[in-house]
């Protein structure tokens, strides 16, 4: 690892000394007997700044080097706008025992088009993109684009010292997931005709809003090039390429940068579970199985038809290692989602018997992929101090964000996927057989610090007739909006980070399409407008005391007040502060019958002060001057010394500090 940054960083200081040494200028970008040995190591962790295009000068000519690894070809040539893509015209040459294919090209600089053309054993031509180009064509165009991704003046020094201090387990995280092409669009024109947003204006609007909002971090959907917007950006062909249907790379790292700026994190999507059969993606590279397992039952998921990388191959490995490290170190991003980690873990994901091969003990488990997460992630958490990694993983998988060397996988935190299915569950009920089913809202508790956990609701849960997150509620459209507050509130109070996507803070009625923005509109309505306001008051709220994030990792950060009062579907409970000041008190209520006697079991004899009232008249209740400060009293309620009476409305949620 210290050899390849060392190598980096003379590589970055003959680019600024510029000592016009022609030999000096050519080696930087040669494919070295080291580098080979890194490769084939998996230990290469910069490898992108020798694979790929990168622009140079070789005896005072500006142009390109062009570097592939392609070993099963017999010949390898450049194809571009700059030779009217004709093979054979700038040929290859293999350089060592590899399948390392380099060649620098006097005259082609940034900007030009161009794919490999690669001759196969069996003699037929494959065209492909380059799997380490910074930069592609825009769809419909499969071709990689040279580009340069060095040269930009970052802002954010403050953000990322800060950023070290960073703790999964104790600080605050409050993830708005968002699909740029879709959130907002311009109107149609010809210049712009599917409306999108270029990074630039699409920092300056998605900034303003998640400030407003008040959430930490954002979660960007389908950055990685992808040729299909159906996919929402998860069967990529350009792992190293920023999409181009917004902009550039260093565009890109623009709105990384201002969203930095005003103290936002940024956390991508990353696939590193499967890719596209596309005809110029990774399938059969070299025309045969590379980056796949050459076994159909190891390189096929037959649900999604797309193959599977092969982690047992060094160099595939580190082809996606250094994917990982060039997101966050290249382009400052805080951390990654890790798309469909259980499809990587388990050999049979999605298989019938036949269609798998067990692993070397018999069992289900891939080792291979095992190892590579274990290596992942004390690689980019190792370097990158504050990082985080997430896993989508939907089984019960022990030690998910379990330290490595106690033969955990590494991660930081866990998708929460139990919680968000029970959840749901219960929500969709009508209230009157909530009663029976009170057990999905409180079964979370029992594994709630098995793993680092974030809630999550996310874009999964709003499409394929799954219906909005507002209508999966019950009861009539204002009952509807009772319920999802209510259902926050509870969100918000649980343990674990939280995610929602975007337009669930609204209330979405629509599902959720890549082809069209959030209805915005409906905003000038009062039912989503304060809707809005009230998620965003939750979200501040969530920021402002510790006990909601601080407390996170164990049972004395969260303490049932009443878990059964399942007959009238009321859930009470505390969050603790580290400090033991500003407590919280949550009481939710999931029917529509109001409570005007309520009576809630307390801890302290002391004065409780109302936070959050859901039915303040900001949030369309009825609520306009309701007290503020309680006072406890003597007397056993819920297994506590003390009691507080509050008149609980219909769908009623109120916190307390304490």
């Amino acid at each position: 690892m210290g050899e390849t940054r060392k190598k980096a960083s003379e590589r970055k200081s003959v680019k600024k000394k510029n000592t016009g040494s022609p030999a000096a200028e050519e080696k930087k970008f040669r494919f070295s007997d080291l580098d080979q040995y890194l490769f084939g190591q998996a230990t290469h962790y910069e490898i992108f700044w020798k694979m790929g295009a990168h622009p140079d000068r070789v005896d005072g000519k500006a142009g390109t080097w062009f570097t592939v690894w392609a070993p099963h070809a017999s010949d390898v040539s450049v194809v571009g706008d700059f030779n009217n893509w004709t093979p054979g015209v700038h040929r290859m040459e293999r350089t060592g025992e590899g399948g390392v294919y380099e060649l620098f090209i006097p005259g082609v600089t940034e900007g030009a088009l161009y794919k490999y053309c690669i001759k196969t054993r069996s003699g037929s031509l494959v065209y492909k993109a380059d799997p380490y180009a910074f930069a592609s064509e825009k769809r419909p165009g499969t071709a990689s684009r040279v580009a340069r991704i060095d040269g930009y003046k970052w802002g954010d020094d403050s953000w990322m010292e800060k950023r070290k201090s960073f703790d999964p387990k104790t600080s605050a995280m409050t993830v708005y997931e968002v699909h740029p092409g879709s959130w907002m669009k311009h109107p149609w024109s010809e210049s712009n005709p599917e409306g999108f947003y270029n990074y630039v204006q699409f920092a300056h609007a998605l900034t303003d809003y998640v400030k407003e909002m008040g959430y930490t971090h954002v979660e960007l959907m389908g950055i990685a090039e992808h040729p299909f917007d159906g996919s929402w950006g998860y069967q990529v062909t350009g792992y190293y390429a920023p999409t181009s249907r917004y902009g550039t790379p260093k565009e890109f790292k623009y709105l990384v940068d201002y969203l930095h700026k005003h103290k936002i994190g940024v956390i991508l999507d990353w696939v590193p579970a499967h890719f596209p059969k596309d005809a110029h993606g990774l399938a059969e590279f070299d025309g045969e199985a590379l980056y796949e397992y050459a076994d159909p039952r190891q390189g096929e998921h037959p649900d999604w038809g797309t193959k599977i990388f092969n982690y047992g191959k060094n160099e595939v490995k580190n082809f996606m290692l250094a994917n990982a490290l060039y997101w966050i170190e290249e382009y400052h991003v805080d951390g990654l989602r890790v798309d469909a980690v259980a499809s990587m873990l388990y050999l049979d994901y999605g298989k019938q018997d036949g269609q798998w091969v067990p692993n070397k003990y018999g069992g289900n488990q891939n080792l291979e992929a095992i190892e590579f997460f274990k290596h992942l992630n004390s690689l980019v958490l190792g370097r990158n101090k504050g990082a985080v990694m997430i896993a989508e993983e939907s089984t019960a998988w022990p030690k998910v964000t379990g330290k490595v060397e106690e033969d955990g996988l590494g991660f930081s935190l866990k998708w929460n996927m139990g919680w968000m299915h029970d959840f749901l569950d219960y929500m969709k009920l009508d209230p009157y057989f909530r009663k029976y089913n009170h057990n999905k809202m409180t079964f979370s508790m029992t594994y709630a610090f098995a793993e680092n956990y974030i809630l999550v609701l996310s874009h999964d849960e709003v499409v394929h007739l799954k219906c909005s997150m507002i209508n999966k509620m019950p009861g009539y459209p204002e009952e509807k909006f009772q319920n999802l507050k209510a259902g926050y509130a509870f969100m918000f109070g649980h343990p674990g980070k939280k995610l929602l996507f975007m337009g669930q803070d609204f209330g979405q009625l629509r599902e959720w399409s890549e082809e069209r923005e959030l209805d915005w509109y409906l905003l000038e309505e009062d039912n989503h407008r304060h809707l809005q306001e009230y998620v965003k008051d939750l979200l501040h709220m969530y920021t402002k005391y510790p006990a909601l994030y601080a407390n996170d990792k164990g049972y004395e950060g969260f303490q049932w007040v009443n878990a059964d009062d399942g007959d009238r579907s009321i859930f009470s409970f505390i969050r603790w502060s580290p400090t033991g000041r500003n407590n919280l008190l949550f009481v939710c209520n999931f029917t529509p019958v109001a409570r005007p006697d309520y009576m809630c079991g307390v801890p302290k004899l002391k004065q409780y002060r109302l936070i959050l009232d859901s039915d303040d008249e900001k949030y369309g209740g009825a609520s306009v001057d309701r007290q503020k400060v309680y006072r406890s009293k003597k007397g056993e309620c819920d297994g506590q010394p003390y009691r507080l009476a509050y008149e609980l409305p219909a769908f009623g949620v109120a916190v307390f500090t304490f």
